[in-house]
Protein backbone atom coordinates (compact mmCIF):
# COMPACT_ATOMS: atom_id res chain seq x y z
CA UNK A 1 0.00 0.00 0.00
CA UNK A 2 1.37 3.39 -1.00
CA UNK A 3 -0.33 6.34 0.70
CA UNK A 4 -0.08 9.58 -1.22
CA UNK A 5 -0.66 12.97 0.35
CA UNK A 6 -1.22 16.18 -1.59
CA UNK A 7 2.06 17.99 -0.87
CA UNK A 8 4.25 18.70 2.14
CA UNK A 9 3.00 21.33 4.52
CA UNK A 10 5.48 23.71 6.08
CA UNK A 11 5.82 21.58 9.23
CA UNK A 12 6.49 18.49 7.13
CA UNK A 13 9.10 20.39 5.12
CA UNK A 14 10.77 21.60 8.33
CA UNK A 15 10.82 18.17 10.04
CA UNK A 16 11.10 15.83 7.05
CA UNK A 17 8.16 13.81 8.40
CA UNK A 18 4.89 13.34 6.53
CA UNK A 19 1.69 14.72 8.07
CA UNK A 20 3.72 16.38 10.83
CA UNK A 21 1.34 19.24 11.68
CA UNK A 22 -0.16 18.54 15.13
CA UNK A 23 -3.78 18.98 13.92
CA UNK A 24 -3.40 16.50 11.08
CA UNK A 25 -5.32 13.29 11.72
CA UNK A 26 -3.44 10.94 9.37
CA UNK A 27 -1.49 9.06 12.04
CA UNK A 28 -4.44 8.60 14.46
CA UNK A 29 -6.71 7.54 11.57
CA UNK A 30 -4.12 5.08 10.27
CA UNK A 31 -4.09 3.46 13.71
CA UNK A 32 -7.88 3.62 14.29
CA UNK A 33 -8.45 1.94 10.92
CA UNK A 34 -6.19 -0.99 11.81
CA UNK A 35 -3.30 -0.27 9.45
CA UNK A 36 -0.88 0.07 12.37
CA UNK A 37 -0.97 -1.78 15.70
CA UNK A 38 -0.22 1.41 17.63
CA UNK A 39 -0.37 5.15 17.09
CA UNK A 40 2.80 6.20 15.30
CA UNK A 41 4.32 9.65 15.55
CA UNK A 42 5.32 11.39 12.32
CA UNK A 43 8.96 10.86 13.33
CA UNK A 44 8.30 7.09 13.23
CA UNK A 45 7.21 7.06 9.59
CA UNK A 46 10.08 4.69 8.77
CA UNK A 47 8.18 1.95 10.61
CA UNK A 48 5.49 1.99 7.91
CA UNK A 49 7.61 -0.26 5.69
CA UNK A 50 7.48 -3.03 8.31
CA UNK A 51 3.67 -3.01 7.88
CA UNK A 52 3.87 -3.11 4.07
CA UNK A 53 3.01 0.59 3.82
CA UNK A 54 4.73 3.47 2.08
CA UNK A 55 4.12 7.20 1.87
CA UNK A 56 4.68 9.91 -0.76
CA UNK A 57 3.05 13.06 -2.16
CA UNK A 58 1.47 14.16 -5.44
CA UNK A 59 3.48 17.42 -5.48
CA UNK A 60 6.89 17.83 -3.86
CA UNK A 61 6.72 21.61 -3.28
CA UNK A 62 5.93 22.61 0.30
CA UNK A 63 3.18 25.18 0.89
CA UNK A 64 1.18 26.46 3.84
CA UNK A 65 -2.04 25.31 2.13
CA UNK A 66 -2.72 22.93 -0.75
CA UNK A 67 -4.78 25.58 -2.55
CA UNK A 68 -1.48 27.38 -3.26
CA UNK A 69 -0.62 24.68 -5.84
CA UNK A 70 -1.30 25.30 -9.52
CA UNK A 71 -3.26 23.02 -11.84
CA UNK A 72 -0.02 22.42 -13.74
CA UNK A 73 1.76 21.29 -10.56
CA UNK A 74 -1.03 18.78 -9.89
CA UNK A 75 -0.94 17.44 -13.48
CA UNK A 76 2.85 17.11 -13.44
CA UNK A 77 2.64 15.51 -10.00
CA UNK A 78 0.12 12.98 -11.30
CA UNK A 79 2.47 11.99 -14.13
CA UNK A 80 5.42 11.62 -11.74
CA UNK A 81 3.29 9.68 -9.26
CA UNK A 82 2.16 7.26 -11.98
CA UNK A 83 5.83 6.69 -12.91
CA UNK A 84 6.69 6.06 -9.26
CA UNK A 85 3.81 3.59 -8.91
CA UNK A 86 4.85 1.72 -12.05
CA UNK A 87 8.35 1.37 -10.58
CA UNK A 88 7.35 0.42 -7.03
CA UNK A 89 4.35 -1.73 -8.05
CA UNK A 90 2.32 -1.52 -4.82
CA UNK A 91 -0.94 -3.45 -4.81
CA UNK A 92 -2.82 -0.25 -3.92
CA UNK A 93 -2.28 3.48 -4.29
CA UNK A 94 -4.25 5.37 -1.65
CA UNK A 95 -4.56 9.05 -2.59
CA UNK A 96 -5.34 11.06 0.52
CA UNK A 97 -7.61 13.83 -0.74
CA UNK A 98 -10.28 13.68 -3.43
CA UNK A 99 -9.49 17.18 -4.73
CA UNK A 100 -5.85 16.23 -5.25
CA UNK A 101 -6.82 13.04 -7.07
CA UNK A 102 -9.24 14.89 -9.34
CA UNK A 103 -6.62 17.52 -10.22
CA UNK A 104 -3.67 15.14 -10.63
CA UNK A 105 -5.49 12.61 -12.80
CA UNK A 106 -8.11 14.82 -14.48
CA UNK A 107 -10.93 12.81 -12.91
CA UNK A 108 -13.38 15.64 -12.22
CA UNK A 109 -16.18 13.43 -10.90
CA UNK A 110 -14.11 11.06 -8.75
CA UNK A 111 -15.28 10.48 -5.21
CA UNK A 112 -13.94 8.84 -2.09
CA UNK A 113 -13.54 5.09 -2.46
CA UNK A 114 -12.20 2.64 -5.06
CA UNK A 115 -11.52 4.06 -8.52
CA UNK A 116 -11.76 2.47 -11.95
CA UNK A 117 -8.24 3.69 -12.79
CA UNK A 118 -5.37 1.27 -12.43
CA UNK A 119 -1.70 2.13 -12.87
CA UNK A 120 -0.02 -0.98 -14.20
CA UNK A 121 -1.39 -3.61 -11.81
CA UNK A 122 -1.90 -1.10 -8.99
CA UNK A 123 -5.46 -0.39 -7.95
CA UNK A 124 -6.39 3.11 -6.79
CA UNK A 125 -8.49 4.18 -3.79
CA UNK A 126 -9.23 7.79 -2.83
CA UNK A 127 -9.38 8.55 0.88
CA UNK A 128 -10.58 11.66 2.71
CA UNK A 129 -7.95 14.27 3.43
CA UNK A 130 -6.96 14.02 7.14
CA UNK A 131 -6.15 17.73 7.41
CA UNK A 132 -7.81 19.48 10.32
CA UNK A 133 -9.26 21.84 7.69
CA UNK A 134 -11.41 18.97 6.35
CA UNK A 135 -14.19 19.48 8.87
CA UNK A 136 -16.89 17.31 7.28
CA UNK A 137 -14.94 14.14 8.13
CA UNK A 138 -14.32 13.19 11.75
CA UNK A 139 -11.44 10.93 12.76
CA UNK A 140 -13.99 8.15 13.29
CA UNK A 141 -15.68 8.49 9.89
CA UNK A 142 -12.28 8.73 8.20
CA UNK A 143 -11.10 5.63 10.05
CA UNK A 144 -14.11 3.71 8.74
CA UNK A 145 -13.21 4.69 5.16
CA UNK A 146 -9.54 3.84 5.66
CA UNK A 147 -10.62 0.50 7.17
CA UNK A 148 -12.70 -0.23 4.04
CA UNK A 149 -9.50 0.05 2.04
CA UNK A 150 -7.58 -2.12 4.53
CA UNK A 151 -10.22 -4.85 4.25
CA UNK A 152 -10.22 -4.65 0.44
CA UNK A 153 -6.43 -4.88 0.41
CA UNK A 154 -6.49 -7.98 2.62
CA UNK A 155 -8.86 -9.81 0.25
Amino acid sequence: MLFCGINPGLMTAATGHHFARPGNRFWPVLHLSGFTPRLLKPSEQGELLSYGLGITNVVARATARADELSAEEYREGGLLLAEKVRGLRPHWLAVVGVTAYRAAFDERKAGVGPQERVIGDTRVWVLPNPSGLNAHWTAETMAREYARLRVAAEE
